[in-house]
């Protein structure tokens, strides 16, 4: 067994050929913007980067140079969403173009009652998903080989996606496949629609859509750096 210390504690452990983390840095800062975690969250975000990492190593899911900073760029980024608005229970989310797993994993792991359908049209990709999906033992997430252009019902209250397409098709497809909001205690506030994580100038995108554009800054939430240029768009369908 090997380890990396920092400040006189473990932070990164060496065994049987797997990094563990010590989550002295990456799981606080989950923690921190996410405190009520139960002890099982708590084991299914702590298993991400040894999972990611080892499969990283066969297949270029995360870029390699950004591994190290997966729960900072990739997982908590991924929880910005779950600021919006307290999900009711059955919540319906498709991620298009999820890559490895994002938003839709961490997102099922910080709501273990919503339900997510992930789909990417790279096999590799999703074999990748199925495999941390099972390894977590999450019952609340499917992945799926499948373009966007594929699917036709209205079966979402959201479309989810990180960074993958112009907010203008993604909005195009949300149309076909989410269903309309209703008003109500059991619904939720959040009107259903489109919700987008993405970087920079976002004005062309915003207003090719054509439509109200509701866009939340992510710095308002986190305050670590990498959030300083970072936004979460909403679209209502």
């Amino acid at each position: 067994m090997a380890a990396l210390w920092l400040n006189g504690m473990p932070l990164l452990l060496l065994i049987g050929g797997f990094f563990i983390l010590y989550f002295i840095t990456f799981m606080e800062i989950i923690s921190k913007y996410f405190p009520d975690l139960s002890a099982t969250q708590r084991a299914q975000f702590e298993q991400l980067l040894p999972l990611y990492s080892d499969w990283n190593a066969k297949i270029n899911v995360i870029s390699r140079k950004d591994i190290d900073n997966l729960y900072l760029h990739h997982v908590l980024h991924s929880l910005a969403i779950a600021k919006l608005c307290r999900f009711k229970p059955f919540t319906q989310f498709l991620d298009i173009g999820t890559g490895g797993g994002f938003p839709g994993i961490p997102l099922a792991i910080l709501l273990p009652e919503c339900r997510f359908h992930l789909i990417d049209g790279t096999g590799k990709k999703i074999m990748v998903c199925k495999a941390v999906i099972e390894a977590l033992g999450l019952t609340n997430a499917r992945a799926e080989q499948l373009r966007a252009e594929q699917l036709h019902q209205k079966t979402y209250d959201y479309v989810i996606s990180r960074a993958t397409l112009p907010l203008a098709e993604l909005f195009h497809f949300a149309q076909r496949m989410v269903i309309p909001s209703k008003s109500g205690e059991k619904y939720n506030k959040l009107p259903n629609g489109v919700l987008l994580l993405k970087g920079g100038n976002l004005r062309e995108e915003i207003v090719a859509v054509n439509k109200k554009v509701q866009q939340y800054f992510l710095g308002d939430y986190f305050e670590e750096e990498y959030f300083a240029e970072k936004y979460l768009l909403h679209v209502r369908v």
